[in-house]
């Protein structure tokens, strides 16, 4: 079981690079919690180690690039995925045909909200790629800006915890507390996603036009 103190202690021997290179791996379904890691590439800064501010880009686009290599994974091999080890221990049919049910009940929406959800994240995004539910483009839009939410959340809380590792713990194990902090964000992601509805919509339509082309 992976702790929080001892992912800041591995962490803050490589900096960059081990926080960018374990968030690639956890997309993948390294068991190692993504969150977790974030808030730690958050107090390492707050140590000291390196800079908040350059750490939460590094951990963007290391979120980011972990959930492409999903997608495409699934894009790529459809559902012959399933017979490779690695769609095995993403994925399974019984959660598979639950996801694409979703997909068409509540359309893109999943995506957004798999940023959101421990444990499905790569499961969706690995289905999204199966389907072939929205386009490459699409999908880093919709993924995008929901990371856009959740990293720098989840890495200045790590780095104004940082001064008080035992509080930050406590307070991250705190069932009320996860509840609440779930809630802003899910408040936030429904509020977010009305703004750039149209966004991704138009995004869409433009980048469908020039692959027609």
């Amino acid at each position: 079981m992976f702790s929080l103190s001892s992912i800041v202690n591995f962490y803050s021997s490589s900096g960059y690079l081990a926080v960018f290179s374990v968030l690639l791996l956890c997309g993948m379904g390294l068991p190692v919690p993504e969150d977790i890691s974030i808030v730690a590439g958050g107090v390492i800064s707050g140590l000291g180690y390196t800079n908040v501010h350059i750490m939460c880009v590094v951990s963007f686009f290391g979120v980011l690039a972990g959930d492409i290599i999903v997608y495409s994974l699934g894009r790529y091999f459809g559902e012959q995925i399933f017979s490779r080890k690695i769609g095995k221990r993403l994925l399974n049919n019984s959660w598979y045909d639950r996801i694409v049910k979703s997909f068409q009940q509540n359309g893109k929406k999943v995506l957004f909200a798999a940023r959101f959800m421990p444990g499905l994240r790569a499961p969706i995004f690995l289905s999204a790629g199966i389907t072939k539910f929205t386009g490459f483009g699409t999908f880093i839009l919709i993924d995008g800006f929901a990371a856009l939410i959740s990293v720098p959340v989840w890495t200045y809380l790590g780095f104004y915890g940082a001064s008080n590792m035992d509080i930050l713990i406590k307070w991250m194990k705190n069932t009320k507390i996860g509840i609440i902090v779930v809630f802003l964000v899910l408040v936030a992601v429904f509020i977010i996603s009305k703004l750039f509805k149209k966004k991704i919509v138009a995004a869409e339509i433009v980048m469908n036009n020039g692959n027609d082309k």
